[in-house]
């Protein structure tokens, strides 16, 4: 268990990122307005906040800033876009559709991470001395593209419902 968390920034990552994982994975399966939808759906901001805070806490795969440090970037960007239709006083109505796909996507990219930190732990993908090599780049990549592949054919398919249900209340 030592390989897979180094320290305390570590643990609480981790923990951050089971909640984030189960949470988010119930948002997009729940009925989109509901109570049950925006309870699990603001555990998953919170778990996603210190998610994100701890991912800039953790140097050990590059020992400085790194791809995965920008990807928190990029996450804490969609968060914030999807929490902000909800959040403000925007009419509902309009800006609806911008909340799920924002949230949608924080959730693919989550998905994604999760493909791209199970690389990190295959044998082989890091070369002994921790630092990235060829190879790592390569499955990494692969498994972050058809994540992302899979989730923007659901999402196409279902952009369309949540448009149509929202924009006709």
């Amino acid at each position: 268990m030592q390989h897979l968390v180094s320290d305390a920034w570590g643990w609480v990552h981790l923990f951050a990122s089971v909640i984030a994982l189960v949470a988010g994975t119930l948002v997009l399966w729940l009925e989109k307005g509901t109570v049950a939808h925006k309870r699990i759906g603001y555990l998953y901001a919170l778990s996603m906040v210190v998610l994100l805070s701890t991912a800039f806490m953790i140097y050990r795969l590059f020992h400085n800033w790194g791809i995965f440090h920008w990807m928190a970037v990029v996450s804490a960007l969609t968060i914030a876009c999807g929490l902000w239709p909800i959040l403000s006083k925007w009419p509902r109505k309009q800006y609806i559709s911008l909340h799920l796909s924002f949230m949608y996507w924080s959730v693919m990219g989550l998905y994604g991470a999760f493909a791209a930190e199970t690389m990190v732990r295959l044998p082989k993908i890091v070369i002994e001395s921790g630092v990235p090599n060829k190879v790592f780049y390569q499955m990494s990549g692969l498994a972050v593209g058809l994540t992302m592949a899979i989730g923007a054919f659901a999402f196409f398919r279902l952009r369309d419902k949540w448009d149509s249900k929202f924009r006709g209340e």
